[in-house]
């Protein structure tokens, strides 16, 4: 198999390129250099560019308003937003709800939704993990009741990331709590965020910041219109939307970037940079494997369980790294202020709350035990 860029992707990668340089707003790019989040204005501005390109919502076919990428393309899309750096398209939007409504939705529903949706007009969120519901998502408890028209929503959602900044939330529910498999009685509904009876609580996490939140839901009424899918058949919603989030996260351009500012911080120190080196190596390793898997990807039109070593080393490599950017920053990485001007100045204030936030890396988007089991069955056929 010949990895080498074809003459097409490679212009497809300068293009992708150019187009960052001349879009993205120096100053939401200043920020992100310096390891700092956009605001909610600045991932707004920067999707809505995107979607007026055509490039919003990288999975999406054609005829639902996407580019029509296969992986290869994609893979090549999100890795040159990861170096640059430059925002992602969000994710709940793009990456999940969006692929499902289009397999799952009804036509009101996309009809409704997908515009909305990759424009950013309206901003989701993931509403599945519970105080007792984490990696074990069949144990939801939140329960929804059907009452006429609507379904009654009770419970308590938790690590929901960027509820407050978001309009709706796409969330797993208890619709049949006698069904013989936990599973099987499920629903996948979607909630506007401001009806009555919803509360959200911010989580500040390791880092100092606020992106995760809970959401507690009191009785609120979800009109049964946006039920996804059949009502207990959630799961079979749920399967699909988190194999899509799931996909393209070795985030290699990520670590690129991190590498690269290891190399400035630890420029003479040749320890940091033998590290750094290693690193690195592991990195080019990993990219090949990705670029196999894409072609096969690629051939075959499917899912390949073999992406799961993709989330592993992805996770791994990244965590290295940002602990060895730590280590080249040495004692100035304890001024810890993401937010603060020092972080404008060199960036040096946002690389111990990077480092420290990312160990959740591990957990979330499926942790490694869940990786490592995929890895076992469906590959090794342990």
């Amino acid at each position: 198999m010949d990895l080498r860029p074809t003459p097409e992707e490679a212009a497809f990668r300068r293009e992708v390129r150019d187009f960052i340089r001349a879009e993205l707003d120096p100053a939401t790019h200043r920020k992100m250099l310096d390891g700092r989040l956009p605001n909610r204005d600045e991932v707004v501005a920067w999707q809505r560019a995107l979607n007026a390109r055509g490039w919003a919502t990288p999975a999406w076919p054609r005829e639902h308003g996407g580019p029509g990428w296969g992986p290869v393309e994609r893979a090549i899309f999100l890795d040159e937003l990861h170096q640059a750096p430059a925002p992602e398209p969000v994710s709940f939007n793009v990456a999940m709800l969006g692929p499902v409504l289009i397999r799952y939705g009804t036509e009101a529903q996309k009809n409704r939704f997908l515009g909305p949706t990759a424009n950013l007009d309206i901003w989701w969120c993931q509403g599945f993990s519970e105080p007792g519901a984490g990696s074990d998502l069949a144990a939801v408890r939140t329960r929804a009741v059907r009452d006429g028209d609507d379904y009654v929503v009770t419970g308590h959602k938790i690590w929901q990331g960027m509820a407050h900044h978001a309009d709706w939330m796409f969330t797993l529910v208890r619709t049949d709590p006698t069904a013989a498999k936990r599973q099987a009685g499920l629903s996948f509904l979607l909630i506007d965020l401001r009806l009555p009876g919803v509360t959200i609580r911010p989580i500040i996490t390791i880092d100092g910041r606020h992106e995760v939140n809970e959401v507690f839901l009191d009785e609120v009424r979800v009109p049964a219109d946006c039920l996804v899918g059949a009502e207990n058949d959630g799961w079979t919603v749920t399967k699909a939307l988190l194999s899509s989030e799931r996909t393209n996260i070795a985030r290699i351009g990520m670590t690129k970037h991190i590498l690269r500012r290891i190399k400035t911080q630890a420029a003479g120190d040749a320890g940091l940079l033998a590290k750094a080196a290693a690193i690195e190596a592991e990195l080019r390793m990993l990219e090949v494997t990705q670029l196999r898997i894409l072609d096969a990807q690629r051939r075959s039109d499917g899912a390949d369980p073999r992406s799961s070593v993709l989330k592993l080393k992805g996770v791994e490599l990244r965590q290295a790294a940002s602990e060895l950017l730590v280590q080249a920053i040495g004692p100035a990485a304890l001024r810890a202020d993401p937010e603060g001007p020092e972080a404008i100045e060199d960036a040096q204030g946002t690389a111990l709350p990077n480092y420290a936030v990312l160990r959740a890396a591990s957990i979330y988007g499926g942790a490694s035990e869940v990786q490592k089991t995929i890895l076992a069955k469906n590959v090794l056929g342990l």
